[in-house]
């Protein structure tokens, strides 16, 4: 018994690092309008700064996602709070786009270190039997940290002064903090190998997992993409369509979305993982449906809802794809496995995003959304189409 809770300490310890680290990733998302006023670049700008990190993510998962599998997982945890703090400090010295570009790339790299070998570490860190309650520590302990984030943020740009300086200064602290944590937990790669012996991935399954892989990660893919939009363009359409100027609220709005993910994520033991895929996909198509509305009549409750009704979607649909996966996945591919689910969820992140902000140009905002919520609608509604005839085992 006392084994088990010094495993469920270590695990809640490894998820609170997790999050910290996750945290750092979305600090710049409502302090975005205060960088296109002080170096006049544009909403495409925006986009692609912020599809910066999506892409740094990718090329980690696709080039060393299954380090961690050999070094083991604290190495490479350690050196994400490494590049987590070199993010930051590039932030803190932004005197152009340069800088921006620089610290985002940094927090790209730190996330994809963390995404595939942090939650395998979570996972293995619970005592046995407790897998259900470990994977939503990993997801919850993911997307709370990304709302935390800019809820940090907005918070400290609109209440307290050098609104681009202080949030990366405080979220330095925790980082420190993360690193001694790190330090005194247990590793749990027993048989480790050279890093000379990491080589980079194609994104590949082992058989048994393709069955379940597709519909999650088409899931994963929109649930991404429709929080990218959000924490990328939502600060300028506050702004510029519902003269919302309030960093702190549009901070509060991007953070509801992650929030309510974890809620969504929270309800899955109770649904069970094999109809969380599908409701997670009908909450998904609502949350879409909501922000159409949203940019079509410019209704601040309408964005709220979307953030909340798809955020719970996302938080559905992601919990149960991981675990589908996970549990799909030999031991020894688990980390390489979800990196390849992480690898098409940022692609969510990133394309989509970036698309936005090229149709930003000639369309405008509104309709520049209309046309990324109709192309997710159909990818959406397939997936939900497919998981209904076949639907995941209930054990997975």
């Amino acid at each position: 018994m006392d084994g088990d809770r010094r495993r469920w300490r270590e695990c809640l310890l490894s998820g609170a690092v997790f999050a910290v680290c996750m945290a750092g990733t979305t600090l710049p998302t409502p302090l975005y309008p205060l960088y296109q006023e002080k170096f006049g670049f544009s909403e495409l700008t925006v986009t692609v700064v912020y599809a910066v990190y999506a892409f740094a993510v990718i090329g980690v998962l696709l080039l060393v996602g299954n380090a961690s599998d050999a070094v083991g997982r604290r190495a490479v945890l350690l050196c994400g709070l490494g590049f987590a703090a070199a993010s930051a400090v590039c932030f803190l010295c932004a005197t152009g786009l340069g800088w921006l570009f620089a610290g985002r790339l940094l927090s790209g790299l730190s996330a994809g270190l963390f995404t595939g070998a942090g939650t395998a570490y979570v996972m293995e860190l619970a005592p046995h039997g407790g897998t259900a309650r470990a994977t939503f520590v990993a997801t919850a302990a993911n997307m709370g940290g990304l709302g935390c984030g800019p809820l940090l943020a907005g918070m400290l740009a609109q209440y307290a002064a050098w609104p681009l300086y202080l949030p990366f200064v405080v979220h330095l602290a925790p980082v420190a903090g993360s690193v001694a944590v790190l330090l005194r937990l247990t590793e749990t790669v027993r048989q480790r190998a050279p890093l000379s012996t990491v080589r980079p991935q194609r994104p590949g399954l082992p058989v048994r997992v393709r069955a379940v892989f597709g519909p999650a990660a088409i899931a994963s893919f929109v649930g991404f993409a429709l929080f990218g939009v959000f924490t990328s363009v939502s600060p300028a359409f506050l702004a510029e369509s519902l003269d919302v100027d309030s960093h702190a609220v549009s901070g509060l709005v991007v953070a509801l979305a992650f929030f309510a993910s974890t809620a969504g994520q929270l309800t899955v033991g109770r649904v069970g993982v094999g109809r969380s895929l599908p409701l997670g996909c009908a909450g998904l198509l609502a949350g879409l449906a909501l922000l159409a509305g949203a940019l079509r009549w410019d209704l601040m409750v309408l964005v709220v809802a979307s953030a909340l009704v798809g955020g719970g979607g996302q938080g559905l649909a992601f919990r149960g794809a991981l675990a589908a996966v996970a549990e799909a996945s030999p031991a020894d591919r688990r980390a390489a496995v979800i990196s390849t689910l992480f690898v098409v969820a940022y692609t969510g992140i990133s394309v989509p995003v970036i698309g936005v902000g090229v149709l930003t140009g000639p369309i405008g905002l509104e309709g520049a959304g209309l046309v990324f919520i109709a192309c997710m609608a159909v990818l959406v509604s397939t997936a939900a189409v497919y998981l209904v005839r076949r639907p995941v085992p209930a054990r997975a």
